[in-house]
Formats: C-alpha cells, structure tokens, sequence
C-alpha cells in the first residue's frame, strides 16, 4: 500500500533480455488462493536464438518455487524483435497465449511453426481438444489463430467470452481484432499499415480470405496492455474497453455495441503507458513503461 518493493523474486527462469525480450506478462493464476501459482511469459534463450515461453511456479517468501515451463514458441530464431505476448485465462480452464512472428514476417502464414499465432492450450502444455487444426498434418497443434504480427494486449469480454486482442502494425494500422477460431488475419499479405520503408502493403479489404480488423489506428496508438471495465468507480467506463498506448501516451478507451466501435476517447497520461488493469477497489492502475518504471493509481477526482 505503501508503494514498496520487494527485492526481485529468486526461482524466475532465464530470460532473453535484449532489444524487445525479457520478461513479457505475469499472472495470478485463477486458483491463487489455493495453489500459489504464478504464470510467466518470457523471452526464452536457447539454440537458434530465443522464443516466447510460458510456465508457471509456486510464490513463496523471498521467490518462486519449482518453475516449470509448460509451452515453447517453435522455432527459436535469432533477432531482438515481436515476442508478444499477453497470458489469458479462458473459462474453461484453458490458457490463450499471444505471440509475435519475432519480425520474420512470412512464417505468420505458415502452419508449421508458432510464430505470428494466438496458441490455445491446458495448463500443462497441451493443446486445447478444440483446438482447429489438430488433424492437419503438418500444422502446430496449438495454434488457435494465425496471420498475426505483435501482440501485447489482449482480454477476454465478460459476458460473452470472447477474446479481443490489439495488434501492432507497421507503420500505421494498429488493429483491434475479435479472435475467431481458425482465423487467418492475413500480415504480412495484408495490412492497413505500409512498411517502415513506405512500401505499399494491400488493404485488408483486397483480400477477403482474411480476416479484417474490428477497427484500426492510423498514426498508430502502440497497443500495449488492455482490460475490459467492470467496476463501478467510473460509471461511464463500465463495459468499455481500455487500452494501454506506448505511442499515444495514454489510454484508449472504447465503447463497443456487439462487435463495433460505437464511441472512442484517448485518455492522454503524457507517459508510455505498457498495461492496464481494473483495481479490486474499481480504480484503474496502468504500468508506466520508461527506465525507473512507475505503477499509477487512477481514480476519480474527490
């Protein structure tokens, strides 16, 4: 409450800290309570490179206990670039993992690897029995869906289940996505960006075998970070979503009918803003990504 820090946690893997890897997402497992378990997504070292990882561990006093890693993003390949990632518990018990395509661009459309994919699995690694392409031969049994470039920000919708995720563009075209089961969202074939070079990339629309956006950013808005509002704190906030930006500087809200934006407002905070999440007390708190980090409560004036 005091706003201390604890000495860094013991027991954490090893991680591939360079250029856009390190230390990706932390989450309380749903059985906290009783399991003490913690989840890491990580930028994972090994032969070839790195590659996002996931698993969990038991927090105790001072560190975590027996880490496991449960899930590894094939292949590693070298780079410092798009790791991801975002770890969402579903309903079921399940875990949806948010990936990159580690700036390689073409393997998001290929099947046979995990980079540029959503991965859908159990808590011990294994894919989830719905899971659309166990049968294809060839295909990562993991993956959920694909065609992605950089994911940081994801959220499942109370009520409705549903996953949404915000994605990275290039320049220009940041998306925000409702994830569809088997769904190919066509980067690097289509975008509404262009390539950092100012290379034309087609519009999604060209391509109707993609799935489009929900809704896109151009100047870009660097999605970092989402939640869904529930409490009552900020009464005209319940049910919208918020939205972390490392370009914007703020957070950006919106306001969904279904599956459409109906109402935007970015709430401008002049620092990165890396995640958001809603307080047990209904505040807001948002991690402030620059060298000696901040967390901010954000609550309504008295």
């Amino acid at each position: 409450a005091d706003g201390a820090l604890s000495a860094p946690l013991a027991g954490a893997p090893e991680v591939f800290a360079e250029g856009q890897g390190g230390m990706l997402d932390v989450r309380v497992d749903p059985e906290f309570a009783d399991n003490r378990r913690l989840w890491l997504a990580f930028a994972e070292p090994g032969a070839g490179g790195a590659s996002t990882a996931l698993g969990h561990g038991r927090l105790e006093d001072g560190g975590i206990a027996d880490f496991t890693t449960v899930f590894r993003m094939e292949p590693k390949v070298g780079g410092r670039n798009h790791f991801g990632a975002r770890i969402v518990f579903a309903g079921d018990g399940s875990i949806f993992l948010t990936l990159a395509e580690r700036y390689k661009f073409d393997p998001a459309q290929d099947l046979s690897n995990h980079m540029g994919t959503i991965v859908r699995i159990m808590p011990d690694g294994s894919p989830h029995p719905d899971n659309p392409f166990l049968d294809r031969e060839g295909a990562r049994p993991e993956i959920w869906s694909y065609g992605h470039r950089n994911i940081e920000a994801a959220a499942l919708q109370p009520g409705t289940g549903e996953l949404w995720i915000a994605e990275m563009g290039p320049r220009g075209g940041d998306e925000l996505n409702l994830v569809e089961r088997g769904a190919n969202y066509g980067w690097p074939e289509v975008s509404w960006g262009s390539h950092y070079n100012l290379l034309p990339i087609p519009d999604p629309p060209s391509r109707p075998e993609f799935t489009d956006a929900v809704k896109q950013w151009t100047p870009v808005i660097a999605p970092s970070g989402m939640t869904f509002y529930t409490a009552g704190l900020f009464e005209a906030f319940r049910g919208d979503l918020l939205i972390g930006g490392l370009q914007s500087q703020g957070i950006t809200r919106l306001e969904l009918d279904g599956t459409a934006v109906v109402a935007e407002e970015l709430i401008v905070l002049g620092d990165r803003i890396r995640e958001v999440a809603e307080a047990p007390d209904g505040a807001i708190h948002v991690l402030v990504d620059r060298g000696d980090g901040a967390m901010w409560r954000l609550a309504p004036a008295q």
